[in-house]
C-alpha cells in the first residue's frame, strides 16, 4: 500500500517507520527541512525496546513529490488540519482515503469539507513518539492499540484492508463499529495526562508518583464520562482509572506527552480539542466540567506567557 503520512512528526514517524519496515511505500511528509534532510540523508533512527536502527524512509516537504497515495494518515496537529490538508491536495486521487488518527474531537469534520465525507475515516491509536533530534526518534509501538473505522459504524472492506496493512505492520489495529466511542475513549487517556504534565512539566514516571495529580487525573477523566454519558456515547470503560492506566501503559518513565512537548517548543497546544471539548460538550449538554475547565485555563495561561516571552525577545533583537 502506498501511504502518505501528513504531519510526520515524532508520533508519524513511529508509525511511518512500522508501515515502511511491513513492506509499504511510505512517504513522511513534514514542513520542517532539517527534519526531512536529516532522514533523506542518514534514514529514520528508530529507538524502541529493540534497541536502535536507522530506517530507510521517503522524506518531503512537498506533497506533490510523493503524488497520488492510497492512504493519507493526518496526524498534523488540531488547528493545523484544514490548511494541511488544502496544502496535501497532490496526494489525493479517486480512491484515496483519508484516516485522521490525531488527538481530540472534531478534526473528521474538518478534513470531511476539504475531501469530502465520503473517503474520511476516524482513528485513535495509543501508539507513542518522542522527538529526539530531527531524523531521530523514540518509538512507543509494541503493545499500543490502533482503532480505525467509518464514520457511519459500517464495517467495510476498504476499513479492513487498512487494519491488514497496520497489523502485518506490527501496528495492533481494530476496526471498530463505534468510532465515536472508540474517540472518546481516546480523548479519556488525554484528558487524564496531557493538561497536567504541560502545567507541571513532568515525565509519565514522575506523573505516575504523585499521589495529588493522580487525584485530579481522575476527576478530569470522571467529569469527561459524565459528559459522554448524557451525550449518549457509549465507551469501552465505567471506571476513570482505566484511563489512568492505560495512558503509560507500556511507555518508559521518560516519556512525554505531545502536549508538553509542544509547550517545551513553544509551540501551542491542543488544549482545545482535548480538555476544551469536554468543556464545550460540557456546555452543550448541561453537565459541569470545572476540573477541566481548569486545566484549560492553565493551559491557555502558559502558552500566553510562552507567547509574551517570545514576543519580547523578538522586539528586543537588533534589526
Amino acid at each position: 500500500m502506498k501511504i502518505a503520512i501528513l504531519g510526520a512528526g515524532a508520533l508519524g514517524c513511529a508509525i511511518g517507520a512500522a508501515l515502511t519496515e511491513g513492506g509499504n511505500e511510505v512517504w513522511l511528509l513534514n514542513r520542517s527541512a532539517a527534519h526531512v534532510e536529516a532522514m533523506r540523508r542518514d534514514g529514520l533512527q528508530v529507538d524502541d525496546t529493540n534497541g536502535s536502527r536507522r530506517v530507510k524512509v521517503h522524506a518531503t516537504t512537498s506533497a506533490a513529490e510523493a503524488g497520488i497515495v492510497d492512504l493519507v494518515v493526518v496526524l498534523v496537529k488540531s488547528f493545523d488540519t484544514d490548511a494541511a490538508m488544502r496544502g496535501a491536495l497532490e496526494l489525493v486521487g479517486p480512491e484515496t482515503l483519508v484516516l485522521s488518527l490525531q488527538n481530540g474531537l472534531g478534526h473528521e469534520d474538518v478534513l470531511a469539507d476539504v475531501v469530502g465525507r465520503e473517503r474520511v475515516l476516524a482513528g485513535k491509536t495509543y501508539v507513542g513518539g518522542v522527538m529526539r533530534n530531527p531524523g531521530h526518534i523514540e518509538s512507543g509501538v509494541a503493545g499500543k492499540a490502533t482503532h480505525i473505522g467509518e464514520l457511519d459504524g459500517r464495517i467495510t472492506s476498504r476499513v479492513n484492508a487498512i487494519a491488514e496493512t497496520f497489523n502485518a505492520s506490527g501496528l495492533d489495529t481494530t476496526v471498530s463499529a463505534n468510532i465515536v466511542g472508540t474517540m472518546w475513549d481516546k480523548l479519556l487517556v488525554n484528558v487524564a495526562t496531557g493538561a497536567l504534565t504541560g502545567t507541571t512539566g513532568l515525565t509519565y514516571g514522575q506523573l505516575y508518583d504523585e499521589p495529588l495529580l493522580k487525584a485530579a487525573a481522575l476527576a478530569a477523566v470522571a467529569e469527561a464520562m459524565a459528559v459522554a454519558e448524557a451525550a449518549g456515547v457509549a465507551l469501552s470503560a465505567v471506571d476513570p482509572e482505566r484511563a489512568w492506566t492505560l495512558a503509560g501503559e507500556g511507555l518508559s518513565s521518560a516519556f512525554k506527552t505531545s502536549m508538553l512537548q509542544s509547550l517545551e517548543k513553544g509551540s501551542i497546544t491542543e488544549i482545545d480539542f482535548i480538555n476544551g471539548a469536554v468543556v464545550r460538550w460540557g456546555q452543550r449538554h448541561g453537565v459541569p466540567t470545572p476540573v477541566n475547565a481548569t486545566l484549560v485555563a492553565c493551559i491557555k495561561g502558559i502558552e500566553r506567557a510562552m507567547g509574551d516571552r517570545q514576543h519580547t525577545t523578538s522586539c528586543m533583537e537588533p534589526e
